[in-house]
């Protein structure tokens, strides 16, 4: 099964004066503008602390923020079945940008993660995300036999190419990330539940025992009981529980927050949800989980009402991938789950992760702008007769 266009109607496929999904615009609007908000209030001081503008992350968020609505503009009126022309070129590309990483990539906190094109700094592991949900929509969109050659050939081995240099970096949270997203997406195509369960049953016991660094495994105890060290490996998680109880349920007040002056690291980015509760209280936390929620359900709602398998996939793992990462960034905060490094889309600092996440919303705008103009096609067919 090769990648292409062929399932595109002959008619000319136009979706520039449709109305896309209001709702899931709405709601992505306000996230980014608390994550403006919210970056400002966390990074300040540590701006002021280092001598800098204090604006200095604001800033540079603002520029992901610009580039990637621009994108999101873009690709909701590009319309999605023409993704599927240009999935392995893309997926490629991702492939080159994590090779770059591992040869000449910079190396923050003991993980190579990103590297500098210019004044640039990406994190070619945030692309992986759309682009494995590109690969297996296009090759699960027909049937979900993982067996087919073609499959493993097209999708599979670059898949797992991606997954490999990932997991080198090392960034075991992106790389979870991406075999969840891929399990619900082979799942949703109609995949068989046992053999999901066969492969997890050999997976997950093989990764607890070989794939886990010494750090790695050192979160999951340090997760079970944070105060067997709380000034070493569990320090951030219980600065974060402190953040929360401080906040209460209306919070102290925006630039207000205590944990962020000194006491809890990475505030602008892995624990922005510990200083929004510190802040805004169970309020702004509630405000924050009713926002993805909405993404959750528009997204779902549109891989629904989509007509053809390629976009139902398609909405269903961008939406699943883009909420996941958020409730789970939001479970790592507060001590659910181990601690990941994940961001929260829209919300923490990282200009790779805003971008990818508004370009992801704007295929699915376009998946719910022909949704629309499938609608009103059917309607005037029905006025006619």
């Amino acid at each position: 099964m090769s990648y292409q266009n062929s399932e595109i109607p002959n008619e000319k496929i136009s979706t520039q004066n449709m109305q896309s999904d209001r709702p899931l615009l709405i709601a992505v609007i306000f996230l980014v503008v608390i994550g403006l908000m919210s970056i400002f209030s966390a990074s300040a001081p540590k701006c002021i602390e280092m001598g800098l503008n204090p604006a200095r992350f604001l800033v540079q968020q603002l520029l992901g923020v610009i580039i990637g609505f621009i994108g999101l503009k873009f690709l909701s009126n590009f319309h999605y079945k023409k993704l599927m022309t240009y999935t392995l070129p893309f997926a490629v590309f991702v492939i080159v940008m994590l090779i770059l990483v591992k040869v000449a990539g910079v190396t923050v906190n003991g993980a190579q993660r990103w590297i500098n094109i210019g004044p640039l700094s990406l994190q070619p592991s945030e692309f992986a995300k759309p682009a494995v949900v590109m690969l297996l929509a296009g090759v699960f969109y027909r049937n979900a036999d993982i067996f087919d050659g073609n499959k493993i050939a097209t999708a599979f081995i670059p898949i797992l190419i991606m997954m490999a240099f990932i997991y080198m970096q090392p960034n075991l949270s992106m790389l979870l990330l991406l075999l969840f997203t891929s399990v619900a997406i082979y799942l949703c195509a109609g995949g068989s539940m046992q053999l999901m369960f066969l492969g997890g049953a050999c997976f997950i016991p093989l990764l607890l025992l070989k794939g886990l660094r010494g750090y790695q495994s050192a979160r999951i105890t340090t997760w079970l009981h944070p105060e067997s060290d709380p000034l070493g490996a569990g320090y951030n998680i219980i600065q974060s529980l402190v953040a929360f109880a401080s906040g209460g349920l209306y919070g102290v007040g925006y630039g207000s927050s205590k944990q962020k002056l000194a006491w809890l690291p990475e505030a602008h980015t892995d624990f922005i949800f510990a200083v929004i509760g510190e802040e805004h209280g169970f309020i702004g936390c509630l405000l924050i989980i009713c926002l993805f929620w909405t993404i959750l359900q528009r997204g779902f709602l549109i891989a629904v009402k989509c007509q053809d398998m390629y976009g139902k996939l398609l909405a269903l793992g961008l939406t699943f991938s883009i909420c996941f990462q958020g409730f789970l960034n939001m479970w790592v905060a507060s001590s659910f789950v181990p601690a990941t490094g994940v961001p929260m889309p829209f919300i923490s600092y990282g200009g790779s992760s805003i971008m990818v996440s508004l370009w992801m919303i704007g295929i699915l705008l376009n998946i719910s702008k022909d949704n629309v103009r499938r609608i009103r096609n059917y309607t005037n067919v029905r006025n006619i007769q």
